[in-house]
């Protein structure tokens, strides 16, 4: 075996140096005093411990088809919606004189008790309705849980970052967007060390254990969050008077959705959305009076741009009901193939921490959308025959096609968040942080409800049922033309005009 020359030696020692500073930012960037946020995104990803069981459960023992499950994470996702009531809450009403370590508490509570409710409807112990709506009672309760949490820790990620040096002078601006973008680099990387930490377990769990005993099990979870709160040492002393056209607002559009919900109108999902917009809008027009014009543009086109990027369509759970019976995957796959998504988002964040902190919303966003669609093609492939080819060919068949396209995919929900987590944490108004916060993480949840919007519209048109998948084909296809158009043509129509806005308030 030839020896490698000096030449070749050189560069792979240029390389090193060159990549050495972007590997080392968020071990030199990590503060102590981040652990207690890092713990609440470490929980949240580690709630995937019950993915594989819950959807294996969803399969073998509900009724729901896959149009109703996708109009179910409709549901599902409009607590994400009303974050500026509990982003309020948490701005100005203290709980036993706290507003950190009381909420986060309380939302450990509501996620434990989801987790009870799973359990007890697998186990037959909680028998009081049917199980399919127990299973959306307990999913709802785990949901207000996270969402409760991550206010709180949203609020900490803009709070841990000083504004002054240590003699008392205000830190340049570039410093301080530099720091809050880290705080969310390392944010999003707790989140994919927890989906990490669990995924292949979730699988092994799935193939070991009875779903109820998983569900049990992952009463861990929000014990990991109540452990954070420990180390909170000191807690903001922000506190603002309620502004009751965000609180009350909030309340009584959420009762509102509740009084919807329960009437069984026709569209209800539909004008949920839309109700959703109008007033997420409006508190957002309030909250950002206080900014300047210049910044404002800056974070409308930002802010549409990754709407768009984030309401796409997806198949739904028709895909895997067919990979399940047809391609004959199994549990302990599924956790592998999670395990193996985790590891390259983990790896592609840390790698490219100093792109994500310092490169444009929409350059990062527009390459998001064309790998996006390029790597949507081995799926729909697999449903074509592709493995079968690929297998006779090269020896790669199915499974190994499955592994590539979601180590080469896993990365972007991640990656697409963070510049605009940093844009939301450099203009988060003091006094404000939480109430701020949590109106624009609705917003970006409202993108969440519109892609389910249409994934339930695309199962609608091409029906997919458990055993029948004749309309899976064109169902992958319009998903991914969708997935690729949605989001480019609102880069190509505003990014330019996002690009200068920005540059305008630097």
């Amino acid at each position: 075996m030839s020896q490698p020359t000096d030449t070749q030696q050189g560069l792979v020692v240029q390389a090193l140096a060159a990549w050495s500073p972007s590997l080392m930012r968020p071990i030199l960037g990590f503060r102590q005093s981040y652990l207690p946020l890092l713990l609440v995104y470490f929980a949240y990803g580690a709630l995937g411990v019950i993915d594989v069981s819950r959807d294996m459960w969803v399969k073998e023992r509900l009724t729901l088809s896959a149009a109703e499950l996708a109009g179910i994470g409709v549901w599902l996702s409009l607590p994400w919606t009303v974050k500026m009531v509990f982003g309020q809450l948490v701005d100005s009403v203290p709980i036993f004189g706290s507003q950190r370590r009381s909420y986060i508490l309380i939302g450990t509570v509501f996620t434990a008790g989801g987790m009870l409710t799973l359990a007890g409807a697998a186990g037959g112990w909680i028998a009081f309705s049917r199980a399919d709506h127990l299973y959306i009672l307990g999913a709802m309760l785990i949901v207000v849980g996270t969402v409760i949490q991550d206010v709180v820790a949203d609020a900490m990620s803009t709070e841990v970052v000083s504004r002054v040096d240590a003699t008392g002078h205000a830190r340049a601006e570039h410093e301080i967007k530099a720091e809050l973008g880290m705080v969310q680099v390392l944010g999003r990387l707790a989140l994919g060390i927890g989906i990490l930490s669990v995924a292949g377990l979730s699988g092994w769990l799935a193939q070991v254990f009875d779903r109820e005993t998983v569900f049990l099990f992952g009463l861990v979870i929000p014990a990991i969050s109540a452990l954070g709160v420990l180390l909170i040492r000191s807690e903001t002393g922000e506190r603002r008077p309620v502004d009751w056209r965000i609180l009350g607002g909030g309340i009584g559009f959420g009762l509102i959705v509740l009084a919807v919900a329960l009437g069984g109108l026709p569209f209800a999902q539909e004008l949920v959305f839309v109700l959703s917009m109008l007033v997420v809008c409006t508190m957002l027009v309030f909250v950002t009076r206080d900014l300047d014009a210049g910044t404002r543009r800056a974070i409308l086109f930002a802010s549409i741009i990754i709407f768009a990027f984030r309401a796409t369509p997806s198949a739904g759970d028709g895909y895997f009901w067919w990979t399940l019976d047809i391609l004959k995957f199994d549990e302990a796959f599924y956790g592998s193939l999670r395990q193996t998504a985790a590891i390259i988002a983990i790896v592609a964040m840390w790698a490219f921490s100093k792109q994500l902190t310092e490169y444009s919303v929409t350059k990062v966003l527009f390459w998001l959308a064309v790998a996006g669609a390029i790597l949507s093609l081995p799926n729909i492939g697999l449903f074509f025959g592709l493995h079968h080819w690929t297998e006779a060919t090269f020896g790669i068949g199915a499974r190994a096609i499955a592994v590539i396209d979601a180590a080469a995919a896993s990365p972007f929900a991640q990656l697409s968040m963070i510049p605009l987590l940093t844009l939301i944490a450099f203009y988060a108004p003091q006094g404000h942080r939480a109430t701020w916060f949590a109106l624009m993480a609705s917003l970006m949840n409202l993108a969440l409800v519109a892609g389910q919007l249409q994934t339930k519209y695309l199962n609608q048109v091409f029906v997919v049922q458990r055993g029948e998948y004749a309309e899976l084909g064109p169902l992958l296809i319009t998903a991914g033309v969708l997935g690729f158009v949605i989001p480019v043509g609102a880069i190509l129509l505003l990014g330019r005009r996002a690009e200068r806005a920005a540059k305008d308030t630097g």
